[in-house]
C-alpha cells in the first residue's frame, strides 16, 4: 500500500509539477516554429526532440500537463460542486419524488458519454478547452451524485443521525454536519479516480479535435499530429502517449493508496 502511494502520489506530483512551472517558465516557446529543425531526435538542445514543427517537445509537454491538469481538475469541480448535494439530497430524501427525480436524471446524463456531450456542445459553442471542461464536468455530475447518495444511505440508519433528528435538526444540517464528513475520505478517493479519467478524457477529446486549440499545446493533440510520423520519428508520438499513461496511472495509484490509507475496514485487516 505505501509503496503505491508513494509512487502514485511522485507521479502525480511530477506532472503537477510540470504545469505550475510551464505557467511561468518552459525551455522554449511552444507558439515559435522552426521548421528546420523539425523531428530532431533528443539532444541536448531539445532533451526530448522537436515535433514536425520545429517545436521542442519538452515544452509542449510542460504546457500539454497544465491543459490537462486544469482541464480535468475543473471538470472533477463541477462533478463535485453539483453532484454531491444532489447525492446528499437524495439520500436525505429517500423513498421519495425527489430521490426518484435525482436518480432518473443521473440515469439521463449517463445515456450520453462526455464524447457525444462534447460533440453537442461543440456543434452550438465551437471546440475549445472551455468546452471540453463542460462536457466532462456535466458527466462526472451522476458519477458523484450516484457515489454520495451510495456512502450516504447507510449512514442515515445510524443511531447518532437518529438523535440528531430528535434534537430537531434539519435534513440539510444533519447532511453537512454528520453525512458529510463520514462519506469525505470516500469521495476524495473517487476525486482522484475522476481526475485521472478527465485527463483521459481531455486527450481524447483533444484527440478528435473538439478540445485545446491551436497554439494551446495538448497531449492528445500532439498524438493525433503525430500519427503520421510513427515511424518516422517515434518520440514525436512516444513522450506525449507516455506521459498521459504515467500521470493516469499515478492518480490510479495515488486513489488505491488513499483508499486504503482512509478506510477504517481495511487498517483493521491489516
Amino acid at each position: 500500500m505505501r509503496t503505491g502511494l508513494i509512487l502514485g502520489a511522485a507521479l502525480t506530483g511530477l506532472a503537477l509539477i510540470a504545469a505550475i512551472l510551464s505557467a511561468a517558465w518552459t525551455p522554449y516557446d511552444v507558439t515559435q516554429l522552426a521548421i528546420a529543425q523539425k523531428l530532431q531526435p533528443p539532444s541536448a538542445a531539445h532533451w526530448l526532440g522537436t515535433d514536425h514543427l520545429g517545436r521542442d517537445i519538452l515544452s509542449m509537454v510542460m504546457r500539454g500537463a497544465q491543459t490537462s491538469m486544469v482541464v480535468a481538475l475543473a471538470a472533477v469541480a463541477v462533478g463535485m460542486g453539483l453532484g454531491v448535494p444532489l447525492g446528499l439530497l437524495a439520500a436525505a430524501r429517500r423513498v421519495t419524488w425527489v430521490d426518484e427525480i435525482v436518480m432518473r436524471g443521473n440515469d439521463l446524463v449517463f445515456a450520453f458519454p462526455s464524447l457525444v456531450i462534447a460533440i453537442l456542445i461543440t456543434a452550438v459553442r465551437g471546440p475549445s478547452a472551455l468546452n471540453a471542461m463542460i462536457a466532462i464536468g456535466i458527466f462526472n455530475i451522476p458519477v458523484f451524485a450516484r457515489v454520495t447518495r451510495g456512502a450516504a444511505l447507510p449512514v442515515w440508519v445510524l443511531d447518532y443521525i437518529r438523535a440528531a433528528q430528535v434534537a430537531g435538526k434539519g435534513g440539510a444540517l444533519i447532511s453537512v454536519q454528520h453525512v458529510l464528513p463520514n462519506i469525505a475520505s470516500l469521495l476524495i478517493v473517487q476525486a482522484t479516480i475522476q481526475f485521472s479519467l478527465g485527463i483521459l478524457a481531455e486527450a481524447g477529446l483533444s484527440y478528435v479535435g473538439l478540445g485545446a486549440q491551436p497554439p494551446t499545446p495538448s497531449w492528445g493533440r500532439m498524438l493525433a499530429e503525430a500519427q503520421t510520423m510513427v515511424t518516422l520519428a517515434p518520440h514525436v508520438a512516444v513522450i506525449p502517449g507516455l506521459c498521459i499513461v504515467l500521470t493516469v496511472l499515478g492518480l490510479n495509484l495515488l486513489g488505491d493508496g488513499l483508499r486504503d490509507a482512509l478506510d477504517p475496514r481495511l487498517r483493521v485487516r491489516r
